[in-house]
């Protein structure tokens, strides 16, 4: 029921088949973690591959060899699933919007190297105001892209005005702070409307993005439980633990949650909701930075370094173990 409303991404593959993927520096760490997986001849190849070997500066080789795996799973990805694989680009870029072009750029031309269309691609990029100028450039070539780490409507806005692809917001991360911090305005607006911030501000940018007409999709992810799914009905796509789904497919519905199964996210409701003249800006640089409260501040700050001490952990394993058995 739940995914004729809003297309439903599994964070994992067992009963409930993948649609689309994501591939990450933290999944290479799992690959090599596993030798028996069906992707780690992906990864033994890249570490063997030619142009990547004969670089000289180690920094370099190491770098290559993380963008060639990123790809060589990616393709296999692209074979087993029907939607969109997402290439997560280095965090590490994250406040170079040039830098951000010119790695998708790379990870694009080994793509096509091994015939994976660009249609069939994103590039997953940080949502800091670089990383959006960076989704505006990239898509205006034909290049899509998913901004991620959106705390905030103001970078959700700016993400939409960029003509981003997929816009991920991450709903129980949201709420998590708001259990254990205070003082952020846009938090705190919705707790005092009695609202859940995380669903809050999936709904506020899902009704921007529709009522102005922006191409965006809005993906909404950290999804916690099935109460959380109820309230994103008609999200355009959910990313949601097996766990979840299970725990969806196992309860037995009482009166008061068949109710909940009401599409809670539309069009219709799009276009009678009502933004502030601020809201409506053209965000820019500066406007974006001075509506980030500590929420956004935080968040942000600790998404990236996860994603960065995952990437330099990627470099510093490959490092161990080049050259790899015989691919």
């Amino acid at each position: 029921m739940i995914s004729k409303k809003s297309p439903v991404i599994k964070d994992e593959s067992s009963q409930f088949p993948p649609t689309a993927a994501t591939v990450s520096s933290s999944l290479l760490l799992g690959i090599c973690g596993l030798p028996d997986t069906i992707f780690r001849s992906a990864v033994d190849t890249a570490l063997a591959d030619s142009e990547c070997c004969k670089l000289e500066n180690s920094e370099l080789r190491l770098s290559c060899f993380s963008n060639k795996a990123l790809v060589n799973v990616g393709g296999d990805l692209a074979k087993l699933v029907p939607g969109r694989v997402s290439t997560e680009v280095d965090a590490r870029l994250a406040y170079d919007t040039h830098g951000i072009i010119r790695k998708v750029h790379d990870l694009l031309k080994l793509y096509n190297e091994i015939d994976v269309p660009v249609e069939r691609l994103l590039f997953k990029i940080p949502s800091t105001w670089q990383g959006i100028e960076a989704s505006r450039l990239l898509e205006s070539e034909g290049i899509q892209t998913h901004l991620t780490f959106v705390y905030s409507f103001a970078q959700a806005a700016a993400a939409a005005q960029a003509g981003a692809s997929v816009i991920q917001i991450f709903v129980g991360r949201i709420r998590d702070w708001a259990r254990n911090h205070s003082g952020d305005p846009e938090v705190e607006a919705a707790l005092k409307r009695g609202e859940d911030p995380g669903i809050a501000l999936v709904t506020k940018a899902y009704n921007y993005i529709h009522k102005y007409g922006h191409k965006s999709k809005l993906m909404a992810a950290a999804v916690r439980n099935k109460q959380d799914l109820f309230s994103l009905i008609g999200v355009d796509y959910i990313i949601a633990p097996l766990k979840v789904l299970q725990s969806l497919k196992e309860s037995v519905a009482t009166p008061g949650e068949k109710y909940s199964f009401v599409r809670r996210l539309s069009p219709e409701n799009a276009a009678i909701y009502n933004f502030s003249k601020e809201e409506l800006t053209r965000w820019d640089q500066l406007s974006l930075a001075s509506s980030m409260g500590p929420a956004t501040v935080e968040l942000l700050a600790t998404g990236l370094d996860g994603y960065v001490n995952q990437a330099k952990r990627v470099e510093e394993l490959f490092g161990k173990i080049w050259p790899p058995p015989n691919v």
